[in-house]
């Protein structure tokens, strides 16, 4: 890697404390002049998009998550006043919430508790995380982002005698998502039995007359925050989504907002050498050969932005893994991303990276100010943040030395602003991505089928416990179950959901286990 070849392709932005350097992506001279062409179509088409076209034809919805953070550009001015509104009346109710003004049965809050899965809780945990402070947050935040009973006690075991002072917030645009929707019976249920009206504890995010808005209507909750159909889940970080648990922690988002702004009006720029967004989708094109042939990996140089991964897991892998393109042809795309932070990544996948199979790019994110507090002295005139520092820089020459490729994200520290900055890169990139392998970023059918999939085998499971009870005291086998219940085709499934309803005492039913393993026999005994 040269001197020369680094002053040509590393891109700054000093006024924002932003810098992409992507002089270690081994791509031909004549790539970015031969992609132009492509490229001034994608900026052709995100225009389109923040202009109010269908950019989500399947759904017919349009895609504004971009007008979030700048009202003004909205062409509809019923939304952009919406949105205003919405950011005022955060600000509003949080610092009603932080001086008592709103405040649960036992007092002032002082926990939060919020009850989501995906894009409504993968985007507050990475802010919560990278932002977050104990001497400075003004709520403790926890969440319910799964619906894993044991990981919601877990959870509750911790702000359990505390209820009283604990709002939560539940966080789905239908009402209707499982996860969700269990988390909150959960709740409800620990508030009841703490004798607590959990509706005067709650707080519903969710679309306009959806399920979740009329039950929490019903049942008296504090309030109502809205989600809208043309912002989707994964993007919906700066809407109410992100921004109310971020302002209830103590997190100004103001900051937030400014810095996806000052990056949105950076990566409208149609000129490719001057878009931090286009060169990152670019790169991300040559790399995978177009075709997603190789893997992401993120590595954040910061424990704060630890979870950023996971983060851009979803936007990214959700976004462009897609079967069809926007013509109806198959052609399986997609980018697997994966990550945690340095330098413990050098303690766990770096050997992998640079001596094994050569099936990735990497992704540093550097951050130039080691933080607040004041440095010590670990080796003579070097602190611990020279140190991570030094990690990064050598962990990417190492990668070099192997022909691994990188790309390097500066920011001069991670604060509000900065985070914003690096929400809004991110998702402009994986729109033009989506321009550059002309699929629809912006809708999930995977996901949909993935959901239909879990109704019907827990309406399997229904059965199979039916049948179980209907005949009590009897023995079965998979195979008299299945035939029985006119399922042969399913029998590993069927197998699969008798071993988890008989390790669950609730059910009453029990195996007793056989050798080989698919002659076990499962009951339903009416004496325990």
């Amino acid at each position: 890697m040269s001197w020369e070849r680094f002053k040509q392709y590393h891109l700054e932005q000093q006024d924002l404390g932003f810098a992409l350097d992507y002089s270690r992506v081994a791509f031909p001279a004549d790539f970015l002049q031969n992609m132009e062409v492509r490229m001034q179509q994608a900026y052709k088409d995100m225009a389109a998009l923040e202009g109010g076209s269908i950019a989500n034809p399947d759904e017919k919805r349009m895609v504004g998550h971009y007008w979030l953070r700048n009202a003004s550009v909205c062409p509809f001015a019923e939304i952009s006043k919406e949105i205003q509104d919405t950011v005022e009346k955060i600000k509003t109710f949080s610092a009603k919430v932080h001086d008592g003004s709103i405040k649960g049965s036992k007092g002032s809050f002082k926990n939060l508790l919020v009850i989501g899965i995906g894009g409504s809780a993968l985007g507050p945990q990475f802010v919560k995380n990278a932002l977050g402070h104990p001497d400075t947050d003004k709520l403790n935040v926890f969440f319910f982002d799964n619906t894993d009973p044991d990981g919601m006690e877990r959870t509750l075991s911790e702000i359990r005698n505390d209820l009283g002072q604990t709002l939560c917030l539940v966080i789905s645009k239908s009402g209707s998502t499982p996860e969700t929707r269990n988390g909150m019976i959960e709740a409800e249920a620990a508030y009841a039995a703490a004798g607590l009206d959990f509706g005067k504890h709650a707080v519903a995010v969710t679309g306009k007359d959806s399920q979740l808005d009329k039950y929490s209507r019903q049942k008296g909750w504090i309030e109502f925050f809205p989600m809208w159909d043309w912002v989707g889940g994964r993007t919906s970080e700066l809407a109410a989504v992100g921004l109310l648990p971020a302002a209830l922690q103590g997190i100004p988002i103001d900051g937030l907002l400014a810095g996806a702004k000052a990056m949105d009006a950076l990566t409208r720029r149609n000129v490719t050498a001057e878009n931090p967004a286009a060169i990152l989708a670019l790169m991300w094109y040559f790399c995978t050969d177009g075709r997603g042939s190789k893997d992401m990996v993120i590595l954040p140089y910061k424990d704060r932005l630890e979870l950023l991964s996971r983060y851009l897991q979803q936007l990214i892998m959700e976004s462009l893994g897609k079967e069809l393109d926007l013509d109806g042809k198959v052609v399986n795309q997609g980018i697997s991303v994966y990550g945690n932070k340095g330098s413990t990544d050098q303690h766990a996948y770096i050997q992998q990276l640079r001596e094994g199979i050569a099936n990735f790019f990497a992704i540093f994110i550097e951050v130039l100010s080691d933080g607040e507090g004041k440095p010590v002295e670990v080796s003579p005139g070097a602190c611990s943040g020279d140190y991570l520092h030094s990690f990064l820089l050598g962990t990417r020459e190492a990668l070099s030395e192997k022909g691994r490729g990188s790309l390097t994200i500066t920011v001069s520290r991670v604060d509000p602003q900065s985070v914003g900055m690096l929400i809004a890169l991110f998702e402009r990139a994986v729109g033009f991505y989506a321009s550059l392998t002309h699929i629809n970023a912006y809708h999930q059918p995977g996901v949909e089928a993935g959901k239909k999939a879990a109704a019907s085998v827990l309406e399997l499971k229904s059965s199979i416990y039916a049948y179980l009870k209907a005949n009590p005291d009897k023995n079965f086998t998979v195979d008299t179950i299945s035939e029985n219940l006119n399922v042969a085709e399913k029998k590993e499934l069927v197998f699969k959901l008798l071993n988890h309803i008989s390790a669950n005492s609730r059910y009453g039913v029990v195996s007793s286990q056989k050798s080989p393993f698919y002659k076990n026999i499962y009951s339903y005994k009416t004496q325990r």
